[in-house]
């Protein structure tokens, strides 16, 4: 049984359809680049160590720089779908063994979950804030978990409806604020760069929290290029406007005020001439974040039940998010999804060597009886740890505490400059390649 020759079948049964072009995504990724919440980011891009402030020259380098390393990491990750036609958890198959993919499976689905939750409640939030409390917030979380689960159960429809309508309105609403804010910020002195490898450590979080994602998209690309240009470009060129304009919306609605309620900075946004219309379309693309996690939990269930009817699980899924977002605080969810987004750089980092680097394209299996592969825990593992040694982003104080006592316990000390995002990258490929290098010389 199909859903429509242009859509995504309904099990994992059934070839995919290579229907997406670059600009499908490009625009998709572009979109997804922008974030209502990432306006407020801008306060941690410009004093990611609160007290040595940046200054915006360096803060926008670093918003570059952490968008092209963080992108391209995404990027990579969406190719191996475009080539294989699988999505990202079920990719792992070839990776570990179908057992062992399990694991990462769930905790995707676990982060999806919480994700999908936060973004209904910053879309209600963001209709609160133009519309007033007249409407309970109840009723837009609802409305927006409705319109999730409907580009959930279209995807393919969806991505295609984002670069035909929404990325040509998001353009001009970003366009039109970044002339209000030019024109009422005062201009940005001050700072250094002391604090320039946090900053785009925290860029490059931003955009790595994509990875386990990627090729659920990418395997409908026609193209390995399409899919990692449309990421790379897309993302990065949504992001760094995102960020840039999010520098002068805090400024204007004030630091004090947005590190204390992340919504403050949509204040600005609303009181700008005709904000309440362009700021709505914000919003309403803010859907396609939701959609994006939704969709992502959908494929990645399918890993663990392969011949269940995809709509059944988005619309289980749908509800389930809809559920969190009413009633539970979802704010406080942020640093646990930290912690878990931390598994997959690394893990994605191991999938890239062992692809691209060590011949796993040409016998990639994800079949689910795929054999074990243990040998590829080990420098998933290393990344694992590699990445709390090095990282200098906050997440809960007692896992911060454990992972400072561990740098004490082994005499090392994390310097300024490091970053935990490339620093797990590199620890997994590297243990990736020698043990693909001393495997190949066992051979011989």
């Amino acid at each position: 049984m199909t859903h429509g020759v242009n859509e995504v079948p309904l099990t994992l049964d059934e070839a995919p359809p290579k229907t997406l072009g670059v600009l499908d995504q490009g625009a998709l990724w572009a979109n997804l680049g922008v974030s209502l919440l990432g306006f407020s980011g801008a306060l941690f891009l410009l004093d990611p160590l609160q007290g040595t402030p940046l200054s915006l020259t360096a803060a926008l380098v670093a918003a570059l720089v952490g968008s092209l390393i963080g992108t391209a990491m995404v990027g990579l990750a969406a190719v191996p779908g475009t080539q294989t036609g699988r999505p990202a958890m079920v990719l792992l198959r070839g990776l570990f063994g179908t057992r062992i993919s399990y694991v990462p499976t769930v905790l995707n689905i676990v982060q999806m979950l919480g994700w999908g939750a936060f973004e209904l409640w910053v879309i209600a939030k963001a209709a609160t804030a133009i519309f007033g409390t007249s409407v309970p917030y109840q009723v837009w979380v609802i409305a927006a978990g409705v319109l999730t689960t409907a580009l959930t159960i279209w995807p393919l429809g969806a991505i295609r409806l984002l670069r035909r309508y929404v990325t040509a309105g998001v353009i001009v609403a970003l366009v039109w604020f970044a002339v209000v804010f030019l024109s009422k910020a005062q201009p940005q002195t001050g700072g250094s760069w002391t604090a320039f490898a946090p900053a785009v450590d925290y860029v490059i979080a931003l955009s790595v929290s994509w990875v386990p994602m990627a090729a659920d998209f990418a395997r409908h690309s026609r193209s390995s290029r399409a899919a990692f240009t449309g990421v790379v470009g897309g993302y990065t060129l949504a992001q760094v406007a995102c960020l840039g304009l999010g520098v002068y919306a805090v400024a204007i609605a004030g630091a004090g005020a947005v590190f204390q309620d992340s919504t403050a900075v949509f204040e600005p946004f609303i009181a700008a001439p005709l904000g309440a219309l362009f700021f709505g379309i914000l919003v309403l693309r803010e859907t396609d974040q939701s959609f994006a996690n939704v969709y992502s939990t959908t494929v990645s269930l399918q890993n663990l039940m392969p011949r269940v009817d995809r709509r059944i699980f988005s619309t289980a899924i749908g509800v389930i998010t809809v559920v969190i977002a009413l009633i539970v605080d979802v704010t406080s969810y942020g640093a646990f999804l930290g912690v878990i987004g931390a598994v997959f750089v690394p893990m994605f980092a191991v999938l890239a060597v062992d692809y691209f680097l060590l011949g796993g394209s040409t016998w990639w299996n994800t079949a689910e009886d795929a054999p074990a592969r243990w040998s590829m825990v080990l420098p998933w593992a290393l990344g694992f740890v590699a990445y709390w040694l090095t990282t200098s982003t906050p997440t809960l104080k007692a896992w911060d505490a454990f992972w400072a006592s561990a740098r004490e316990a082994i005499g090392f000390t994390r310097q300024p400059w490091m970053n935990g995002a490339l620093g797990a990258a590199v620890v997994a490929a590297l243990v990736t390649l020698l043990i693909g290098l001393l495997r190949r010389a066992s051979r011989r």
